[in-house]
C-alpha cells in the first residue's frame, strides 16, 4: 500500500498525512518495547518504519504479571485472559519522519501500564511516541497486598520524561525521534489527579495539554497547558460532579470538558474488555481465587455492568468517543493542527445521544 504524502506538523516535524477523522486509525504500524527506565517497568509504543510489522505477529499482553507473585501461576493458561494488542514487539521506529511528540500515560488505581491499551496505539498510530509505566505502590499486585504506602505517579511520570530527554540503554532507539518541546500528559483516575495536579506542567517544561480521565478535573493555577476532562455520568467511583468542579475551577486560556453518558468509571480503559466472554477479569481471579480478588468487586467492574438505573455503553463505543476526543486535543496543540478545533466542536453532535456535557472555553 502506498503511504499518504508527507506533511509538516509543528516546527520541522515531518508526518505523514493523517486522516481528518481524529477517530481513525493513523497511517503507521505501532512498535512496541518493554523497557526498564528509572528501576519503572515501562512500556513505549511508537510508529514503526512503514512496512516492517509484514510476517510479524501481534502482540498479546500477559496480565498475570501484574498479580502478586504468588497468584500468578493459579490461572492456567487456558483461561488466562490475554490482552491483545493492535501493535508488534520491536519494530524499528520510522527514522524518515518526526520528531514525534510524547505523550505520557499514567494508570489508575489497582492497575497497569496497558490498563488503557486502546489509547495508546491509537496515538502512536497518529505520530505520537507513547509511554506508561507499572506505578509502584499503586498498581494491581499492591492493591491486592495491601501495599500501598509511597506512591508518587506524578513523580514517576516526571522521571521518565527526564530520561527521554537525551534517550541511553533502552531508549536509545528513540535518540533524535522525539520533541521534547511538544508533551502531552493523560490519566485515569488516580493517574488523572497526577496529571490534574497544577504542579505537572511546571515542573515539566513542554507539557502543552494535559488530559485527566475519571478524575477530579484540573485544579486551578500551574501553568498555561491546554486541558481536556472527560468524564462519565455513571462513575460510582470519581463522583461526576467532581469532574464538573475540576473543569469549572480550571484557570487555563484552553480548556474543554466532556462527559460520556450511559458509562463507568472504566470506559476509560481496556478493563472492561479483558477476558469479558469469561465473565470478566474480576470473575477470573475469583474462581482462581486470587489473593484478595473481592477487594476489586466495585472498581473492577464499574462501567462494565447493568446497574439498576441504567445498561452501560460497549467497551467500543466508549473508545471510539475517546479516541476521537483526545487525539484531536492532542494534535490541535502538538501537532499544530487548528482544524482539530472544529473536530472537538462537533463532538457532541457525532456522538449523540451518548454525550451528556460538552464545554469549552477557548481564551
Amino acid at each position: 500500500m502506498t503511504p499518504p504524502p508527507d506533511v509538516t506538523a509543528c516546527g520541522t516535524t515531518k508526518i505523514l498525512t493523517l486522516p481528518d477523522d481524529p477517530g481513525a486509525h493513523g497511517p503507521w504500524a505501532v512498535g512496541a518495547r518493554t523497557v526498564t527506565v528509572q528501576g519503572l517497568r515501562t512500556e513505549v509504543w511508537y510508529p514503526a518504519k512503514l512496512g516492517s510489522e509484514q510476517c510479524v505477529g501481534k502482540i498479546k499482553y500477559d496480565i498475570r504479571e501484574h498479580l502478586p507473585p504468588a497468584d500468578q501461576s493459579k490461572i492456567p493458561d487456558a483461561d488466562n485472559p490475554l490482552q491483545e494488542c493492535d501493535c508488534y514487539r520491536d519494530l524499528p521506529i520510522d527514522d524518515v519522519h518526526g520528531p514525534y511528540p510524547v505523550i505520557t500515560f499514567i494508570h489508575g488505581t489497582a492497575a497497569f501500564r496497558t490498563q488503557s491499551l486502546t489509547f495508546m496505539t491509537h496515538w502512536a498510530s497518529r505520530g505520537f511516541v507513547v509511554v506508561a509505566s507499572d506505578h509502584p505502590h499503586i498498581e494491581l499486585k499492591d492493591i491486592l497486598t495491601f501495599n500501598v504506602l509511597g506512591t508518587d505517579q506524578q513523580g514517576d511520570a516526571l522521571k521518565v520524561l527526564s530520561a527521554l530527554d537525551a534517550p541511553a540503554g533502552d531508549l536509545a532507539f528513540l535518540a533524535g525521534r522525539l520533541d521534547m518541546t511538544r508533551i502531552g500528559a493523560a490519566g485515569h483516575s488516580a493517574g488523572g489527579g497526577a496529571v490534574g495536579k497544577p504542579s505537572i506542567a511546571l515542573k515539566r517544561a513542554g507539557i502543552a495539554v494535559v488530559i485527566p480521565m475519571a478524575s477530579g478535573g484540573v485544579s486551578a493555577g500551574g501553568g498555561n497547558p491546554a486541558s481536556l476532562v472527560m468524564g462519565a455520568v455513571d462513575d460510582g467511583i470519581a463522583q461526576p460532579s467532581g469532574q464538573v468542579n475540576g473543569y469549572e475551577n480550571d484557570t487555563k486560556p484552553k480548556k474543554r470538558f466532556v462527559q460520556i453518558d450511559r458509562a463507568g468509571h472504566l470506559v476509560f480503559s481496556d478493563l472492561c474488555a479483558i477476558g469479558a466472554s469469561q465473565g470478566g477479569i474480576l470473575a477470573i481471579a475469583q474462581k482462581y481465587n486470587v489473593t484478595n480478588a473481592n477487594l476489586l468487586a466495585t472498581l473492577g467492574t464499574d462501567g462494565c455492568v447493568a446497574k439498576s438505573n441504567y445498561t452501560p455503553i460497549t467497551p467500543q463505543q466508549g473508545w471510539d468517543i475517546v479516541n476521537y476526543a483526545t487525539s484531536a486535543a492532542l494534535e490541535e496543540t502538538l501537532m499544530c493542527s487548528p482544524a482539530m478545533a472544529a473536530k472537538l466542536a462537533g463532538l457532541a453532535q457525532k456522538f449523540t445521544p451518548l454525550i451528556a456535557s460538552y464545554k469549552e472555553q477557548l481564551h
